[in-house]
């Protein structure tokens, strides 16, 4: 399926439709959402958002001159195209709602970077992967609202015209995105049992979500199953779905087991009490994606494997548990990084 730029005609079935701001209906006591990480997930929740009729602005290190930028979103042989306004990290005007979703490696930096435009009012949804960023972040940010999520949904950028949208002027951001399918988005902060009042506008654009108000239950299980998927794919160069072939079966196996050990150490044995048919799962539900460590090695960027990998053996360390074979993988990757 093609799907066309700016400036192209549009195929008979597929679908056109522009997406402003000024000209949505917002809902009463909306929330304002800055998105920092106006990457293919972070334009995926913001483009969610916006077509609700929130208030969306995506928050980039320079912005030029323009006033908003231009996200397509690819799904289910459709193209939507929305119009969402930009604001540069400097700015000084407050931000009362701020969606993270960086690499995990760039989660202190990019906060850090509008800390001055927040307050002990801020509310802050940390949306990054792997698990070890938001203690470094609240020790050096301490007064806004942190919670944090997971999801299962999917999205990948396609980098066909760059950041600048081909159109007349070629001065406004632009963001190409797939939406590569639905999944769950767990929302939640760790002693608290009801959601905020924003949750409510946020499950109705991010559909389905769901209050979680055991959440770090639910992120540490993902860090598990990360730990056994994105690692290997990501060093033998591999498809999820080659995790399966009687070659590689056997390491997964083996990682798995010292995951275990580590979560029951660390109190978490009952979320990974069937870990080896979870990953198998995973595996087989996703076999013919790459994972995103596999695409950050690819593409010669730094991988997320300090807050993958390396919280899990941050907290083996801390329980005494060992675990030789993640770490070795821990090792091979690095070096890659490095």
């Amino acid at each position: 399926m093609h799907f066309p730029v700016i400036g192209q005609e549009l195929h008979s079935n597929e679908l056109r439709q522009v997406y402003n701001h000024e000209r949505m209906p917002l809902p009463v006591n909306s929330s304002h959402w800055h998105v920092l990480g106006a990457g293919a997930m972070g334009c995926l929740f913001a483009s969610q958002l916006q077509q609700a009729g929130c208030p969306v602005t995506l928050v980039l290190r320079q912005t030029g001159a323009a006033a908003t930028a231009r996200v397509q979103l690819a799904r289910n042989g459709d193209s939507l195209y929305f119009d969402t306004p930009v604001s540069c990290a400097a700015e000084k005007s407050t931000i009362s709602h701020l969606l993270v979703t960086t690499k995990a490696q760039d989660v202190c930096v990019a906060v850090l970077s509008v800390a001055h435009r927040l307050s002990a009012q801020s509310q802050i949804l940390l949306l990054s992967n792997g698990l070890g960023y938001a203690r470094d972040l609240q020790e050096r940010l301490p007064r806004p609202q942190y919670f944090y999520g997971t999801t299962t949904a999917g999205a990948y950028r396609i980098d066909d015209h760059g950041d600048i949208d081909p159109g007349p002027g070629g001065e406004t951001p632009f963001r190409h995105i797939r939406h590569a399918g639905q999944g769950l988005t767990r929302i939640g902060q760790p002693g608290r049992a009801a959601p905020p009042d924003w949750f409510s506008q946020w499950s109705t654009a991010v559909q389905p979500s769901s209050w979680d108000p055991h959440i770090e239950q639910a992120l540490w299980l993902k860090l598990a199953i990360n730990c056994a998927i994105n690692p290997l794919t990501a060093l033998h160069r591999c498809s999820n779905g080659e995790l399966a072939a009687p070659g590689m079966a056997p390491q997964v196996t083996g990682l798995c087991d010292e995951i275990v050990q580590v979560s029951e150490a660390a109190g978490y044995g009952g979320v990974t009490a069937d870990l080896h048919a979870r990953v198998s799962e995973v595996i087989e539900a996703t076999a013919s994606n790459r994972s995103s460590m596999l695409q950050d090695v690819l593409a010669g960027r730094q991988t997320e494997i300090q807050y993958i990998t390396g919280h899990l053996l941050s907290v083996a360390r801390a329980h005494g548990v060992d675990v030789p074979r993640n770490e070795a993988l821990f090792r091979s990757i690095l070096a890659r990084d490095n």
